[in-house]
């Protein structure tokens, strides 16, 4: 995963808004796609709680555009795999390997190394021990965790919990040296910001970073 484009990002978040058709704000799918097209990321996970939907496997396709990337799908049966390929037409047909199978074990074995970046729906079962397999994939993984509102308050899961649509789970680790770091890998602590437009109602987040001055 190489440094954040912000070309990338912008693309991608175009286009993942004018696939959804979307009349209102932005849905959890087009941070989505601006996040994984704005790392880079080459070779994505989604793990899906049942068939693959628009709110992140469209979004993946669309990165994967961007970035010349690929999307893994891991689904946990025949019948998802059925309704995913129904739900997503033909959409993506080029970019989406499914593939069945349990995902913490999938996600634990030597293939999936080179991963960039883990998406996984917080709604599946035991999303506490794909999660923390997941923080293990890749040498600089990011990994999302989209339908979030539902673990909010649970310690376990350390990372950026953004009030975006169900709620988007935004966690990264550099296995350099173990720590958790913000979306540009420096290491500096950062914060959102949520400003709210007084005249439209549109809520804007924004990422600062904390600056700190120089030591004397």
């Amino acid at each position: 995963m190489s440094a954040w484009s912000a070309e990338n990002a912008t693309n991608a978040y175009l286009r993942s808004i004018k696939m959804g058709k979307r009349v209102k704000e932005p849905d959890t799918s087009e941070f989505i796609s601006a996040l994984v097209a704005g790392t880079n990321a080459r070779l994505t996970v989604l793990v899906c709680a049942g068939a693959a939907d628009s709110t992140a496997a469209l979004a993946l396709v669309v990165a994967a555009h961007q970035t010349g990337g690929e999307v893994i799908c891991i689904l946990r049966g025949v019948h998802e795999l059925r309704s995913s390929k129904e739900a997503l037409g033909e959409c993506g047909v080029d970019i989406i390997k499914f593939v069945i199978g349990d995902a913490e074990i999938l996600l634990g074995s030597e293939y999936y190394r080179e991963a960039d970046c883990v998406v996984a729906d917080c709604t599946i079962d035991n999303f506490e021990g794909i999660f923390a397999t997941a923080k293990g994939v890749g040498k600089k993984s990011m990994v999302l965790g989209y339908n979030a509102f539902c673990i909010m308050g649970n310690s376990r899961f350390d990372g950026h919990l953004l009030p975006i649509g169900q709620g988007l789970l935004v966690s990264r680790v550099d296995e350099s040296d173990g720590k958790n770091r913000d979306l540009s890998g420096s290491g500096k602590k950062s914060r959102w910001v949520v400003k709210v437009d007084k005249f439209t109602g549109e809520e804007h987040f924004f990422r600062v970073r904390n600056s700190r001055g120089k030591g004397v």
